[in-house]
């Protein structure tokens, strides 16, 4: 028996740890056109101090280890580059507390975000949590690890801006604990301690989460969407800053699509609307359809979608309908950008242009991040997985995306390995040494997901 899958046995028990050519083969797979990489070793562990073995055996042997919430980020930023040990977190699933008064909630870092939703609703259905526009399997750890952003973002920020505290497991084996739980019994906030922002954004490469605190917020008892339409893309800077400013609605996404036919070259502002009446509803509605959007109506630039929007009571939020498989063999990728608002024409111009050059049908938009602070732009680009060609046009595709957004003095959101080097070629080369520093002080061996923010 190999003496490393021998010790991470006996550290998690028979049945969570792997070497089994089948199971090894399923974690060498991204969602996206990443190329497959295969791990040596799988290994589920189910506390914190199995995590610290792991990871110490990982010094003593010199091997990488590669943390694994849902593997859903389709960019490959959990693929095992080198090999090593992938770290499957999702038997650490427990919910340990919800803080109904200080509003937050103590997640282990595998916790899905279908359970987190679903203890809400039954137990606590007058708190909600900012949920990304994923499958339920999406771990909390993993969202807030790529900064991610969800339907509360509008107003709040991203997810990871919403974490209290944290509790980490260095690369070297320590145990760590981020923020008010350092000192207090109670997970409620970051501040006013010194600043330690070392592992968001990170993609596991200066510790592994274990556990973490999340802010949590008032649930109305009203939610519902309202589509305006909008055919000059020019507008719609004007339009969100307008929206936003009356701090009266939720989630907040413009798109585009090349199909279906009838609503091509339309852009669709999705707008949210909640509340705890139907008198606080409808307030909402008429100044923002009367006061803020009726110009444009009245000079015929832009309507509404139908006459009455799909209002109901209850916890179920609505969700923004993306066009995920609209060419045969499963394939989807997109490429997210941290952008200001106004450049959303150009991002939506370029885009089309990168889309038609690769014959791939377009599905472009953003989000609203705060209040028309920035926006998650995302270039989609749907693929034939069966087909290396079409996979090779979407790779393309992406990559060009990935400068576009740099172009247009954006970010790229949970970059690639490809858009990480990009990022680091223009980045001001202090700051880069800064993270050199931070990396080689922390990781000293660099086994944690090597290949990912390597500075060279």
């Amino acid at each position: 028996m190999d003496s490393i899958y021998k010790s991470l046995v006996e550290i998690v028990g028979e049945g969570h740890a792997s070497t089994e050519q089948e199971e090894l083969y399923i974690y060498s797979h991204s969602l996206g056109t990443a190329e497959s990489h295969r791990p040596d070793y799988v290994v589920a562990p189910r506390t914190p101090e199995e995590v610290q073995q792991i990871v110490k055996l990982a010094n003593k042997e010199k091997i990488p280890v590669v943390p694994l919430g849902g593997g859903l980020a389709l960019t490959g930023l959990v693929m095992p580059l080198r090999g090593g040990i992938v770290l499957d977190m999702k038997r650490m699933d427990t919910i340990i507390e919800v803080n109904e008064k200080a509003r937050y909630v103590i997640v282990e870092a595998g916790v899905s975000q279908g359970k987190l939703i679903s203890c809400l609703e039954r137990y606590h259905p007058n708190l909600m949590h900012s949920e990304p526009m994923a499958p339920a399997q999406a771990t909390i750890g993993g969202n807030i690890m790529i900064h991610g952003q969800g339907d509360l973002a509008q107003p709040y920020g991203f997810n990871s801006d919403m974490v209290n505290g944290l509790e980490v497991v260095l690369p070297t084996g320590e145990l760590c604990k981020i923020g008010s739980c350092s000192v207090s019994p109670y997970w409620f906030a970051q501040h006013p301690l010194p600043d330690l922002g070392l592992f968001l954004g990170w993609f596991g490469t200066t510790g592994i989460i274990t556990k973490l605190s999340l802010r949590l917020f008032p649930c109305k008892k009203i939610n519902g969407v309202d589509r305006f339409l909008v055919e000059n893309a020019e507008l719609i800077p004007e339009i969100l800053l307008k929206i936003t400013h009356t701090e009266m609605v939720g989630d907040l996404v413009s798109s585009i699509q090349g199909l279906p036919l009838a609503v091509r070259g339309i852009h669709i502002i999705t707008i949210n609307i909640n509340g705890d009446s139907e008198k606080e509803i409808e307030f909402k509605r008429q100044l923002i359809r009367e006061d803020i959007l009726g110009e444009y109506i009245r000079n015929g630039d832009c309507g509404f979608m139908g006459t009455t929007p799909d209002f109901r009571t209850g916890q179920q939020r609505p969700t923004i309908t993306t066009v995920a498989d609209i060419k045969r063999g499963g394939g989807f990728e997109y490429v997210g950008a941290i952008l200001p608002v106004d450049t959303y024409p150009e991002c939506c111009r370029e885009g089309e242009a990168i889309s038609s050059k690769h014959d791939i049908i377009y599905t472009l938009g953003g989000r609203v991040i705060g209040r028309s602070h920035a926006m998650m732009f995302f270039w989609s680009y749907a693929f034939n997985r069966a087909d290396p060609e079409s996979v090779r046009q979407a790779r393309e595709a992406l990559h060009e995306s990935d400068e576009l957004a740099l172009k247009l003095g954006g970010i790229p959101w949970k970059p690639s390995v490809y858009g990480q080097k990009l990022i680091m070629e223009k980045m001001e080369p202090n700051t880069l040494e800064l993270m050199k520093k931070i990396k080689e002080l922390l990781d000293p061996n660099g086994i944690m997901n090597p290949g990912n923010w390597e500075v060279m």
